[in-house]
């Protein structure tokens, strides 16, 4: 079976691939979609999430090289312009380190990075948090804190929910594996290309770190919060995102209500 996926807008103009973060699925970008008509925008499931469910198994390296896949068989120039959110943020960097020839543009926001080996204390924390977590993860009130820590607009409470009951068990183990345990891909300082790397002012501090991490690593890195959002702000904040979106792909000036990174 083949990774679920999306497709709207001019199939003939410059593509963006939107990818999502982990527990949703290709819908977080509904808002996104509706504002880029005027591009060819693809919006796949990754493995294992939503209508790729039964796409096994998960990995980094594996999503990566099917959107690379996906990339060379569905574009017309063979490049696109990468966004995502989280884990899809993640991939991005994968993509970056496997395939730079077929990106434009990078926009990632809101992630988990690694530049040291996990030590035991970090490796035994993370086994207790899947002891206690795999159990409750579909709870209202476990989803509910998800909500609240995202800044999930109520009118996708649902939508949340279901993308979140869809993940199996040892699904959800192997995901949050590979996303607590992401290390920056060792060749990924030598690149060039240009990076946006964002992040809510309400993130949590270890977000904001990953950021200035990554700002350090990829010398064409420009980083910045966004002011008043939490992690899934392209819905909480969905023109702000479009706009700032809309400015990086096509070299424009970004608003100057973001906050620089230091």
């Amino acid at each position: 079976m083949g990774l679920y996926f999306k497709e709207t807008g001019q199939s003939n103009s410059e593509t963006i691939i939107f990818l999502h973060e982990i527990n949703m699925a290709g819908w977080m970008w509904d808002e996104q979609v509706k504002s880029f008509q005027d591009y060819h925008c693809i919006i796949p499931d990754l493995p294992e999430h939503g209508k790729s469910q039964d796409v096994l198994h998960f990995t980094m390296e594996n999503a990566a090289e099917m959107i690379i896949d996906l990339i060379k068989d569905k574009t017309h120039n063979g490049q696109a312009h990468l966004v995502g959110i989280g884990l899809g943020g993640q991939i991005i960097l994968e993509i970056l380190n496997k395939a730079p020839e077929i990106v434009k543009t990078a926009f990632i926001s809101g992630i988990l990075v690694n530049n040291k080996n996990p030590t035991e204390t970090f490796l035994k924390l993370l086994e207790y948090i899947l002891q206690k977590y795999i159990p409750v993860k579909n709870d209202d009130l476990t989803i509910g804190s998800y909500i609240r820590s995202y800044g999930i607009p109520r009118r996708f409470i649902k939508k949340f929910k279901e993308s979140t009951n869809i993940i199996q068990p040892d699904s959800a183990e192997r995901i949050i594996r590979e996303n607590l345990l992401f290390k920056i891909p060792l060749d990924i300082e030598n690149t060039n290309f240009k990076v946006l790397i964002m992040a809510g002012e309400k993130e949590y501090n270890v977000i904001k770190q990953s950021n200035r991490v990554l700002d350090d690593e990829l010398p064409n890195a420009k980083a910045y919060l966004v002011p008043g959002v939490g992690h899934i702000w392209n819905l909480e904040s969905s023109q702000l995102f479009n706009k700032i979106l809309r400015c990086w792909i096509n070299g424009n000036i970004l608003p100057d209500s973001l906050i620089k990174i230091n």
